[in-house]
């Protein structure tokens, strides 16, 4: 994540999201990804964009029933898909695939 994203935020896929209305409104209607590397295009559609980013930790307790298979083959392939998009990310904007929309925000 850090070399091809932010190095910055050092979890991206952890923790809560939070935005302001006008975040928001700028951040989605520029994001391509609806899988789970997902966050990682929004933190760098958000440093493209001068939106501020904060990391807080909370305090947090697992509980039965996420979504993440942890078997060994399972994870490899999460871990393949998520580095797929990432590098995807990273080259669609830098080849000029990508753009953002960039309005004004409040």
């Amino acid at each position: 994540v850090k070399t091809l994203c932010s190095s910055r935020i050092h979890d991206t896929q952890c923790g809560f999201k939070l935005f302001t209305k006008n975040a928001a409104l700028a951040l989605f209607q520029n994001l391509h990804l609806d899988r789970w590397a997902f966050d990682t295009e929004l933190v760098v559609i958000a440093e493209n964009m001068g939106i501020n980013i904060a990391e807080v930790g909370v305090e947090w307790q697992e509980i039965d029933g996420s979504k993440l298979h942890t078997g060994k083959l399972a994870l490899i392939s999460a871990s393949i898909g998520m580095l797929r998009d990432m590098v995807c990310v990273r080259a669609c904007y830098w080849l000029g695939l990508w753009v953002l929309k960039k309005e004004k925000m409040d």
